[in-house]
């Protein structure tokens, strides 16, 4: 296998609340950095996909914790930031007959949160130390 590949967590968690939060406390309470995640769901449980600076030690402290961790080779690619940079990408990778599973984004620190009540959760992060991002600051980036 290439050293080029890229080291993923995937922990496997109740569909219930302040699962996430608790694995993200344990990371950070470890010291490690979150590049990126993913976090997908069926209605008993979860899998939340993770990237981060040290996986090793990551998926050692989840594991203390008791929770479920598989570790998998996956690609990183720096994206060219225009129009149509993803799916020239993914098409190179499918028309060589390469199947892909999934695909999310790193590093940025824009994050997207999807609730059951959008304008109570934004209420409530109103007076926060939060900055929300609109789609016209989507628009510019």
């Amino acid at each position: 296998m290439s050293d080029m590949h890229v080291k993923q967590l995937s922990v496997f968690i109740e569909n219930k609340s302040g699962r996430v939060s608790e694995i993200t406390a344990i990371l950070g309470e470890s010291g490690i950095n979150i590049r990126g995640f993913s976090v997908s769901d069926t209605a008993e449980f979860g899998i939340l996909r993770l990237i981060v600076d040290r996986p090793e030690d990551a998926a050692a402290a989840l594991r203390a914790a008791s929770f479920t961790v598989r570790e998998d080779a996956v690609i990183c690619i720096d994206l060219p930031d225009v129009p149509g940079g993803l799916a020239g990408v993914l098409q190179m990778v499918s028309s060589a007959g390469v199947n892909i599973e999934y695909v999310y984004s790193l590093i940025a620190t824009y994050v997207v949160i999807n609730v059951a009540d959008v304008d109570r959760a934004l209420h409530l992060l109103a007076d926060k130390p939060v900055r929300l991002v609109d789609q016209a600051e989507i628009a510019s980036a």
